[in-house]
C-alpha cells in the first residue's frame, strides 16, 4: 500500500497545530487584560454558601479546603462539606478545619443515599438541604484558591445577564514526582489553551467543576441537582441549564489551582482518559477536530513514514518550539510556576496516545468505580451492565 501521501498530510496538520498554539498564546494575553468587574461595596456584599463534596483522603486535602475557608470576604460565609460514608477519612479533615476556623460556619453532611449513577451529584443532592444563603458556589475538593477568590466570583455573578460563573484552572503538582508534573502540564498546555481559544472564538461554552457559582433561585429553576444525577459531565450540563433563555455563564480573567496528585502512570492515564471521554461526549466534532492541537506527535509520526524527508524533522522541531512558546506565554499570563520544559515532548506523546485511545470505548473509572458512558451522556455502572448480561443469557 502506498502511504507516501500520509506524511505530507500529517505535516500540514502539524503546521496548522503550530499556528493554533501561537493563536492560543495571543488570546491568553488578551483574556487576562480584560477589565474584570469590581467587588461590591461592603454594605452590599451578599452572603454565600460554599459547597464542597468530598470522597476519601487526597494529598493536600486540608490545604486545599483551608484556602476556601480562609477567604478575605466581607459578607457571611457558610461552608457545607458532604460525604456519603460515615467512615470517610475526609471527616477528620473537616474537624481540623472547624478547629482552625472557629468563626466560620462549617456544616458537615454525612448521608449515604444514592440518587443516581453520578456519586458526586448524589452527594450534592444530600448536601443541598443545608444551603443557608442565596448565593451558592460549588467547587471540587482538589482546587486551591487565593484569598480574594470569593470576592471576585461574587463580583462576576453580580453583572446583569450573568446567571452563573465558572473558572479556568491550572495544574499544581502536589509533589515533585514526574507523574504529578506531567498531569499539571496536561492541564496547562492542553486543556487551558483549548478553552482559551474555544471561548474567545465562540466555539465552546464550558462550565467546570473547578467553580460553578449561581443563585439558589437559579438552582431551583434548573431542577436542582436532581436533574443531573446520571450525567457524566454534570458540570457542563449545569452550565447549559444556567445558560437557558440567553443568559451567560461568565469566565473570570484569572485561573485557580487544580492539585495534581498522580504518583504512577496508570492513575494518570485513567483520569485523563475520563476527561477525554467526557469532552468527546460533550462535543464529538470539536473533540475530533482537536487532533490538530497534537502538532509534535503528528510531525514525529510524519517524519517516520516513507518519503518524509528532512523537512519533517524541521516541522517536528518547530512544533516543539511553539509548545515552549505557548507554555511560557501561559505562565506569564496566569502567573504560573515555570514548568520543566524537557517534559513537553513526553507530555505531548502521552496526550496524543490518550486522545487516540479515547475513541476505542466509553468505559471510564471514577473514584474507584467503573462506568460505561452511553450515547446520551449518562453513566451506567459496569456492575449493572454485567447483571443485565447475565440475566439475558439465562
Amino acid at each position: 500500500m502506498d502511504l507516501t501521501w500520509l506524511s505530507p498530510l500529517l505535516l500540514v496538520l502539524a503546521v496548522a497545530g503550530c499556528g493554533y498554539g501561537l493563536l492560543a498564546a495571543y488570546l491568553a494575553g488578551r483574556l487576562v487584560s480584560r477589565v474584570a468587574p469590581r467587588p461590591s461595596d461592603e454594605d452590599l456584599v451578599p452572603s454565600v454558601t460554599l459547597l464542597k463534596p468530598l470522597c476519601g483522603m487526597e494529598p493536600n486535602l486540608y490545604e486545599n479546603l483551608a484556602s476556601f475557608c480562609g477567604q478575605d470576604y466581607a459578607g457571611p460565609v457558610q461552608v457545607v462539606f458532604g460525604v456519603q460514608n460515615a467512615a470517610d477519612p475526609a471527616i477528620a479533615v473537616v474537624r481540623r478545619l472547624e478547629a482552625a476556623f472557629p468563626a466560620l460556619r462549617i456544616d458537615l453532611v454525612v448521608d449515604a443515599r444514592q440518587h443516581g449513577s453520578n456519586r458526586k451529584v448524589s452527594n450534592l443532592i444530600n448536601m443541598s438541604a443545608m444551603i443557608a444563603h442565596d448565593l451558592v458556589v460549588l467547587a471540587d475538593s482538589d482546587m486551591v484558591v487565593k484569598p480574594d477568590y470569593l470576592a471576585r466570583i461574587v463580583a462576576e455573578l453580580s453583572v446583569p445577564g450573568v446567571s452563573g460563573v465558572t473558572c479556568l484552572y491550572h495544574g499544581v503538582p502536589a509533589h515533585r514526582g514526574i507523574h504529578a508534573h506531567l498531569s499539571a502540564l496536561a492541564i496547562d498546555v492542553q486543556f487551558l489553551p483549548n478553552v482559551v481559544v474555544g471561548t474567545a472564538l465562540g466555539l465552546a461554552k464550558p462550565c467546570f467543576g473547578s467553580t460553578i457559582a449561581f443563585t439558589r433561585a437559579a438552582l431551583a429553576e434548573i431542577g436542582g441537582f436532581e436533574a443531573f444525577k446520571d450525567d457524566l459531565a454534570d458540570d457542563y450540563a449545569i452550565g447549559e441549564a444556567l445558560r437557558a433563555g440567553g443568559r451567560q455563564v461568565a469566565i473570570p480573567t484569572f485561573s485557580i489551582g487544580h492539585t495534581c496528585v498522580d504518583t504512577e502512570l496508570s492513575g494518570l492515564w485513567r483520569h485523563e482518559l475520563r476527561w477525554n471521554r467526557t469532552i468527546r461526549n460533550v462535543d464529538p466534532a470539536g473533540y475530533a477536530g482537536s487532533l490538530v492541537t497534537h502538532a509534535f506527535p503528528l510531525a514525529l509520526i510524519g517524519a517516520l513514514l516513507p518519503g518524509a524527508g528532512h523537512s519533517a524533522l524541521a516541522v517536528a522541531a518547530l512544533a516543539l518550539a511553539c509548545r515552549i512558546v505557548l507554555c511560557l506565554r501561559l505562565e506569564r499570563a496566569f502567573g504560573l510556576e515555570p514548568h520543566a520544559y524537557w517534559l513537553l515532548p513526553i507530555r505531548d506523546i502521552l496526550s496524543f496516545a490518550n486522545f487516540t485511545w479515547s475513541f476505542v470505548s466509553g468505559a471510564v473509572t471514577w473514584k474507584g468505580h467503573d462506568y460505561r458512558v452511553v450515547a446520551d451522556g449518562t453513566l451506567i455502572p459496569e456492575a449493572n451492565l454485567s447483571r443485565d448480561a447475565e440475566a439475558s443469557s439465562v
